[in-house]
């Protein structure tokens, strides 16, 4: 009897084993780590919706632990790799060989941040989230800190595009007071100074062997983006033809556009799809929305070439950060025709004989009821 029972005792151990592996199989098969990750975080910003980073730190930087820092509290210099993250503050404490800071951001535009990327960050479950806490129009973020003179990844949520951004941050030993540290630092900004003057000196040189192999023939084909061309018509606005590449393809510019002859040279007036262009870039130049009211962007610039394209760049706040892209324009000379041909023209027209129409038609119609009267 007493036999049996050990044999029904190992029994059940068995079978509890055997349905506690299948439940680890089956949570494993059917809910994948994805599954924990925290709704309404799940956006990453792309390349295209990031504005220009910066590398952090200097030249020959390398880490330095808390085994090399000394127990205490300390003000410290902190580098963002954006300046739409930008760093007001950062205090620094050290505890038995490990350290956190509290990064304080010039501004309240992000919710939260990750210690690591942001694709990461967006299979992340909410408890791997750090939470900003709000003073004075600013944002700080309670991070732990591997190493100084280290780029730390740490990827921001933005409140008003519901995404998250890549952004590294980077605490300077050298900013910690006289005393903080065990060790030596060298003179980063020194070997910095160095390493510019001598990538300056090696560009010098080769601007010049460029300069020196260039043949008066390339040198009479390069074109001046910020010249206008000569075109022999009188001064007026007519109507062109232009192409435009690059970008990512959603934003457009109307064609046929208006083409201004001015003094004999070649102007374009271009009307984007969007109002969230504020300015454009021709060879370093920049020119500012004349849109005032609101509506879609528009920007009035030199034509230089025809037929060719000619590189721009435009900025657009349509993604949170500004962002600017490269684009290419082509205008076709032998579509240079009337104004009647721009779009916005034409519906102008059609909206003034519709209001003529509308006109003419009371008229007669009150001229009839008059007659009817006599």
């Amino acid at each position: 009897m007493a036999e049996c029972r050990v044999h029904k005792s190992i029994q059940r151990s068995i079978a509890g084993i055997f349905f506690a592996a299948v439940l680890a199989v089956s949570l494993t098969v059917f809910c994948p780590a994805d599954t924990y990750a925290a709704e309404g975080y799940e956006d990453v910003a792309s390349s295209a919706e990031t504005a220009e980073t910066k590398d952090v730190g200097k030249y020959g930087m390398t880490p330095i632990y808390g085994n090399s820092v000394k127990n205490g509290e300390y003000e410290a210099d902190m580098e963002s790799s954006s300046s739409f993250f930008s760093i007001y503050s950062c205090h620094l404490t050290v505890k038995g060989k490990k350290m956190e800071a509290v990064m304080t951001i010039d501004s309240t535009s992000y919710e939260c941040v990750y210690m690591g990327k942001a694709t990461d960050a967006a299979k992340a479950p909410k408890e791997d989230y750090i939470f900003a806490e709000e003073k004075d129009y600013r944002g700080s973020f309670t991070i732990p800190v591997e190493a100084l003179n280290a780029p730390i990844a740490c990827a921001a949520f933005s409140k008003k595009e519901k995404q998250w951004y890549d952004r590294d941050v980077l605490i300077d030993a050298s900013s910690l007071p006289e005393g903080a540290l065990k060790i030596k630092l060298p003179d980063y900004d020194l070997i910095d100074k160095a390493v510019e003057q001598y990538d300056e000196n090696q560009g010098k040189e080769e601007s010049q062997n460029q300069s020196s192999n260039q043949t008066a023939e390339q040198t009479g084909n390069a074109v001046n983006y910020l010249i206008p061309a000569d075109v022999d018509m009188e001064d007026d606005t007519y109507s062109v033809e232009v192409n435009m590449t690059g970008g990512s393809g959603r934003a457009s510019v109307s064609s046929p556009t208006w083409f201004i002859v001015k003094g004999g040279k070649a102007y374009a007036r271009l009307l984007w799809s969007s109002s969230h262009y504020d300015y454009m870039k021709i060879a370093g130049v920049k020119y500012e929305n004349e849109s005032t009211d609101g509506g879609n962007s528009t920007f009035t610039i030199p034509v230089a070439v025809f037929d060719q394209p000619i590189p721009v760049i435009a900025d657009t706040t349509a993604m949170g950060d500004p962002v600017e892209i490269e684009y290419e324009l082509t205008f076709y000379k032998d579509t240079i025709g009337s104004v009647t041909k721009v779009p916005q023209e034409a519906a102008k027209r059609v909206i003034y004989i519709a209001l003529l129409i509308i006109i003419v038609g009371g008229i007669l119609n009150l001229v009839l009821k008059r007659r009817k009267k006599q």
